[in-house]
């Protein structure tokens, strides 16, 4: 053989050696990026060792057939208790639960946060002085002007004592994590997308968390993270809140779309918001009725029977296909109630049925909800659909001569309690709990 064959032999086998190698190398390693894949720790990572997850998700959730005839009444059985949904930071995804606490001012991790934006007095009349041109302002934002927060995803931790018996630790302090979806541009956007993925699952999106303890901070934990006592307007109310701003990334404010200063504000559970209204009186509930960031009052129902019936006279599209109850964000959903029979009501109690508890609890059913044009958006999307449901709500849904102009759907409840708890007011409800009405009467909102 001639040189020239015995090099390109060399060449030929030096190369499959190569390819070889290559393939070994590459067998090895999937299974163990599969196994261990090369992703950063996650705060919810860590909170896994010592806590549980709330809530019900997927084939577990109470609301996955929410659209079955089988929420029709069926005769000779009360109304049920179907789902129950705290939000704990107002506007953002809900979290389902089975069952829940029930304080004055709503069920137990309800409203606790909700984001403000610094608002200027702009536009300023000529003659304003500096200092008053110079005042700014916080106020509340949601879904109606800010749709993603719909895409902001609140995950309730909750300290597990099995897991912590095994760490050897003691914790009586929950934890929120928020999540948003964030992907950089370049390089970056595509390193965190394959990570997501390798950590997820292929449908995954890279996300930013956020943790926030549930607990509100001591006066020493105020100062060490350098939180700050302002005051927060929601509606026509302005309430004194923490500001925990700090612990916010500015890529949630770019996201969101806010392009003034970005707050997180946590509710004193010392200055509760006083409600009045159609709310009953101290001397009727035998308390001051207060409420947290919940816009009016401490908790809302909503009937299946009634949305659907609603839903029938609303004009679908493709972005519009169904109406989702939680466009409406209830806390209490019940199944087997009449359409609209839920407007006559004016005082309820739940008996516990098959939900497992041995309490009753009872509600002042305080007034109708007025609607705004949040249920527009939708909650799996973050999408705001240009007309509907509100166009529907106003023509077909403005039945309370307090709100001539406005369309309403769903009630706003006020908790009683027995005189005999004294100061500790607490109660429990849960799925599987039946309606009983105690009394019936007429509806008339009064606005703020």
């Amino acid at each position: 053989m001639d040189q020239d064959f015995l090099d390109k032999l060399n060449l030929n086998l030096d190369a499959s050696g190569i390819f070889l190698l290559s393939i070994t190398i590459l067998a090895f390693l999937i299974p163990v990026v599969v196994i261990l894949p090369p992703v950063g720790l996650q705060k919810s990572d860590a909170l896994l060792q010592t806590h549980t997850k709330a809530g019900v998700e997927g084939p577990k959730s109470n609301l996955r057939k929410q659209f079955s005839d089988e929420h029709a009444p069926q005769a000779g059985k009360p109304p049920r208790i179907q789902s129950l949904v705290i939000y704990p930071v107002k506007s953002c995804k809900g979290i389902e639960l089975t069952r829940s606490k029930v304080f004055p001012s709503g069920l137990q991790f309800d409203r606790l946060f909700t984001f403000a934006q610094l608002k200027s007095p702009f536009p300023v009349s000529v003659d304003s002085t500096e200092e008053e041109k110079s005042k700014h302002k916080w106020e509340f934002i949601t879904q109606r002007q800010f749709p993603r927060l719909a895409n902001v995803t609140v995950d309730l931790w909750l300290p597990d004592e099995m897991k912590l018996r095994k760490q050897s630790m003691k914790t009586n302090e929950a934890f929120l994590i928020l999540r948003f979806p964030w992907k950089e541009d370049g390089w970056r956007g595509v390193f965190s997308s394959i990570t997501a993925k390798l950590a997820r699952g292929r449908s995954a999106e890279p996300e930013i968390e956020i943790l926030l303890p549930v607990d509100f901070p001591s006066d020493v934990e105020v100062k060490e993270n350098g939180y700050t006592f302002e005051q927060v307007r929601i509606w026509k109310d302005t309430v004194t809140a923490l500001n925990m701003q700090k612990e916010l990334p500015d890529e949630l404010r770019r996201y969101l779309g806010v392009s003034n200063k970005l707050g997180l504000f946590r509710i004193d559970p010392d200055q509760l918001r006083e409600v009045y209204r159609c709310a009953p009186t101290k001397e009727e509930a035998g308390y001051q009725p207060v409420t947290g960031f919940q816009d009016a009052y401490p908790l809302h129902l909503m009937n299946l029977n009634s949305l659907q019936e609603f839903s029938s006279e609303v004009p679908k599209d493709e972005n519009l296909k169904e109406l989702d109850v939680r466009r409406f964000r209830p806390n209490i959903i019940l199944s087997g109630a009449e359409p609209y029979d839920e407007e006559t009501w004016k005082q309820i109690r739940f008996k516990p049925g098959s939900s497992g508890l041995y309490n009753d609890v009872v509600f002042n059913v305080s007034c109708r909800t007025v609607r705004c044009k949040l249920p527009n958006v939708d909650p799996a999307t973050g999408v705001r659909h240009p007309s509907e449901p509100d166009k529907s709500l106003r023509a077909k849904r403005a039945v309370d001569e307090g709100a001539p102009l406005n369309g309403c759907l769903g009630m706003q409840l006020t908790p009683l309690f027995d005189p005999s708890l004294g100061e500790d007011r607490e109660g429990w409800i849960a799925v599987g709990m039946t309606v009983e009405v105690e009394e019936r009467g007429r509806h008339v909102y009064i606005k703020q």
